[in-house]
């Protein structure tokens, strides 16, 4: 798997070496044993140089597998993992906030999978091998409800129901304001940012994306804010904070997309994966319905708000 760029105007005359680990969140000192092995190219040329700069509409492609993981998937017991639901197809895991999902760059070990890993051993034969189990994932920071397959049967029609939208994700969130209505649907395609590749951002060019949301409770004190419920009809990188920074309600404490603001402070953003709901995969007339209440950090933020 590669990554292909295209230098936006904004790092027009950017070194290379620090434009590609923008990208892909690596150490300079690996992004230029990337270069040295002939893996970066502009323009469709192999760089040789680590200092080269840029220019706005550089094509720059990275010929390195970025999910991979870095080192082998080592097993790792003492990875806190809470495990709700297990068959001998699938499991739904309560992920904690700061638990990365798999290994990539930046993160080598105490990841989800390799705490799966050594609970399950059977997941090392299932999907991607660098992210084996997993279905669809959470953000470091996101916390709540996972769903991993332990066969790849149940692998391949988890994904297949994922695409066709059949298993159910609701989300809690508090954002900044109060939307005007009670309840909506933001339909917006979401594709990376040619400014800032680490971002995501509503995009003509961006793939489909498309989450409601439900108002469950508005606060007017220290300033407008809104608990929603918010449901996933496809899964982007970023969607729900992508989708709700673009209409002006952006997820409170996420320092990524506008939502850090000194009225109210948070541990980390207010994001949870509340909900799974969904027909088993292998068994017939078996549904699997999920929920997990805000986390301890999270409830105590909302109850602040609650009651100033």
């Amino acid at each position: 798997m590669s990554s292909h760029e295209v230098v936006p105007a904004a790092l027009d005359g950017e070194r290379i070496d620090r434009l590609v680990a923008m990208i892909t969140g690596e150490s300079r000192a690996r992004v230029n044993d990337w270069i040295d092995a002939g893996l970066v190219a502009r323009n469709g040329a192999v760089i040789t140089s680590h200092s080269l700069r840029i220019a706005e509409g550089d094509v720059i492609d990275i010929d390195v597998d970025l999910d991979a993981p870095l080192t082998a998937l080592v097993p790792e017991a003492d990875v806190d993992i809470t495990v709700v639901h297990a068959d001998e197809d699938l499991l739904v895991v309560d992920k904690q906030a700061g638990l990365v999902v798999h290994p990539g760059a930046g993160n080598t070990t105490g990841t989800l999978v390799q705490g799966l890993l050594a609970r399950y051993p059977e997941i090392a034969q299932v999907g991607d091998p660098a992210r084996p189990g997993i279905v669809h994932r959470l953000d470091k920071d996101t916390s709540g409800l996972m769903v991993v397959a332990r066969t790849q049967a149940a692998h391949e029609e988890l994904v297949a129901m994922l695409s066709a939208h059949e298993i159910e994700r609701r989300y809690l969130t508090l954002v900044w304001g109060i939307p005007e209505s009670g309840a909506g649907l933001v339909d917006a395609p979401i594709g990376r940012s040619h400014r800032d590749p680490t971002r995501m951002v509503v995009s003509a060019r961006g793939k489909e994306a498309r989450t409601t949301y439900t108002v469950l409770e508005t606060f007017e004190d220290p300033v407008p804010m809104a608990l929603l419920e918010c449901r996933l009809e496809t899964g982007r990188t970023h969607q729900i904070r992508v989708h709700m920074a673009a209409i002006g309600h952006a997820v409170v404490g996420d320092e990524r997309y506008r939502g850090v603001r000194p009225a109210v402070s948070t541990p980390r953003m207010v994001l949870h994966s509340a909900s799974l709901r969904f027909d088993h995969p292998v068994r017939d007339d078996v549904e699997l319905s999920f929920d997990s209440p805000l986390p301890a950090d999270l409830a105590a933020v909302v109850e602040r708000v609650r009651n100033p």
